[in-house]
């Protein structure tokens, strides 16, 4: 394999090479106030747990606080203006599920609604709670799963900083080299 030519890059703009996966809306709710917002910062932790950053200037990171508990949303690729347009308002200052014409689905488990046109909802509620006392870095266990049938593998929506955005594309298997025991079930 050939070596890679490479010179300096700013550290400011990594993020177009380690996004951490699909831009998703996650919802809040505290007694009768809700919110969503549009996040790009988060990571599997493990099989049911999931970090995310919520920036402490956002209304969603109180409710998460108050509430611990969220609903994580997968916006696929036609929901891309939609994404763009919650992460550009507050939710201070307007009912987010009216202005963009998203319906609030009932969830199971928690309090917080989830997006019925998104095509997964994750419920969670908070799991560690020492690392958000000094970070906005919350963790949260995904205690109930609602998927799509269909589309198995859906566009979704991926920042690379800067107002440009990579849409899922093409999947290449190479299961074949796994050992059994490292595939997932």
């Amino acid at each position: 394999m050939k070596p890679v030519r490479k010179r300096a890059f700013p550290v400011e703009r990594i993020r177009r090479f380690l996004e951490p996966g699909p831009v998703l809306l996650l919802c809040t709710q505290w007694r009768d106030e809700r919110a969503v917002m549009t996040l790009g910062w988060h990571m599997m932790l493990g099989y049911d747990l999931v970090g995310t950053y919520i920036w402490d200037a956002n209304r969603s990171h109180a409710l998460a606080r108050r509430s611990r508990e969220c609903t994580i949303n997968l916006p696929t690729a036609d929901l891309l203006d939609v994404v763009v347009g919650i992460g550009n308002c507050s939710s201070r200052e307007v009912d987010k599920f009216e202005r963009f014409g998203l319906d609030a689905a009932p969830s199971r488990q928690v309090a917080a609604p989830g997006i019925a046109q998104c095509h997964a909802t994750l419920e969670c509620t908070l799991h560690e709670t020492r690392i958000t006392r000094d970070y906005p870095l919350f963790v949260w266990r995904v205690v109930a799963a609602r998927a799509a049938t269909s589309p198995k593998l859906p566009r979704t929506v991926h920042y690379r900083g800067e107002g440009r955005f990579m849409l899922s594309g093409d999947e290449v298997s190479r299961r074949r080299l796994f050992r059994p025991d490292m595939l997932e079930q």
